[in-house]
């Protein structure tokens, strides 16, 4: 944790910063890698514009939905993405994208409203982030950007 409200990961991918950002403004590419491992994705709204609903349900591999609301509050094609969750747990996510040799720096920051929630959610949805951008990996090295 970067401070008792941010949990904050970061990795270097081999892929441009615009081939990662195009992963997050495409709804089918993105409900092919959103979440941690075995989750499926179905998308109601995805509007990516800066305070652009997206409205969906992660599926669990136990069959539990999970309704989902949020908005984009800041969109720069190729360095960042800012998405409100709206919904408890309410937090912001801050995806930032840097290019260095070899790819691009992608930087993940989760900062929740509070620190009693961040502390309690803080071991499972570190490792579910660490999920989502090997998933992230994944879905770029098949091509579906």
């Amino acid at each position: 944790m970067q401070d008792s409200r941010t949990l904050s990961t970061s990795r270097v991918l081999p892929y441009s910063p615009e081939a990662i950002f195009s992963a997050f403004a495409s709804a089918p590419v993105l409900a092919s890698w959103w979440g941690p491992d075995g989750f499926t994705n179905t998308f109601d709204v995805f509007d990516f514009v800066v305070g652009g609903n997206w409205i969906f349900t992660m599926h669990g591999l136990d069959g539990t939905n999970y309704a989902n609301t949020s908005y984009f509050e800041a969109l720069e094609p190729g360095k960042l993405v800012v998405i409100r969750h709206d919904c408890p747990p309410y937090f912001t996510l801050t995806v930032r994208l840097s290019k260095v040799d070899g790819g691009t720096n992608l930087t993940w920051e989760q900062t929740f409203d509070d620190a009693a929630t961040a502390q309690a959610v803080k071991a499972r949805v570190g490792t579910a982030n660490e999920e989502n951008l090997n998933r992230l990996t994944l879905a770029l090295g098949q091509g579906t950007q």
